[in-house]
């Protein structure tokens, strides 16, 4: 006969230290000191996605250079792409 189920009595350690480290981040994130938010200079966000992508001098809006991620995902993409053009084709024709 089956007995009706009952709450863990046992360490309440991973519950304290749960709510530990939700008191520590919000402690860094209250103390973190973001300043204030800057807008786009031009107002267009996607011209300035465009210049900070591609590490161009976009004026008020600092940038990084993403050129390498940005041609590095394009030839990963295009492998894929012509995968699946492959597999597509073997399906066609019969193949297995």
């Amino acid at each position: 006969m089956t007995t009706r189920p009952r709450l863990y009595d046992g360490s309440k350690l991973g519950g304290l230290l749960a709510v530990g480290l939700f008191g520590f981040l919000t402690a860094v994130f209250l103390t973190s000191g973001f300043g204030t938010a800057d807008g786009f200079a031009d107002g267009s966000v996607t011209r300035s996605i465009g210049y900070a992508m591609f590490n161009l001098d976009a004026g008020a809006v600092a940038s990084e250079g993403f050129l390498v991620a940005f041609i590095a995902i394009a030839v990963v993409l295009d492998a894929a792409l012509d995968g699946a053009v492959m597999l597509a084709k073997r399906d066609e024709e019969g193949e297995s």
